[in-house]
């Protein structure tokens, strides 16, 4: 990559827009009785180079979502099924550290 001073001034910019919001956002409490709820998909063999497999899922607290990811398998996976428990423990973990951050 060639970075030029154009692109400096915009990692410039996008830093001076997180500084001036690093007190924003959602607050839950505790007994606030919201449901979280994980979603996970996978795109079985969906990189035609690597055929690896592409992971994907969603957190939800309540009706608002939390968290998300899409991410490439570090994994090659021989059926579908394969692809998809990985993606489930991929979002699986995410559901577990966030249970545990919440308590």
């Amino acid at each position: 990559a060639k970075p030029t001073e154009k692109h400096l001034k915009e990692v410039k910019r996008i830093f001076r827009y997180l500084w001036g919001t690093v007190n924003t956002g959602l607050w839950y409490t505790k007994d606030s009785g919201f449901e979280l709820t994980g979603f996970s998909d996978a795109d079985y063999a969906g990189c035609k180079d690597s055929f690896k497999s592409t992971s994907g899922g969603a957190q939800f607290l309540g009706e608002k979502l939390v968290s998300w990811s899409s991410k490439k398998q570090d994994c090659t996976t021989l059926s579908t099924a394969k692809a998809e428990y990985v993606s489930l423990s991929a979002c699986c973990a995410q559901v577990i550290w966030m249970v545990a951050e919440r308590s």
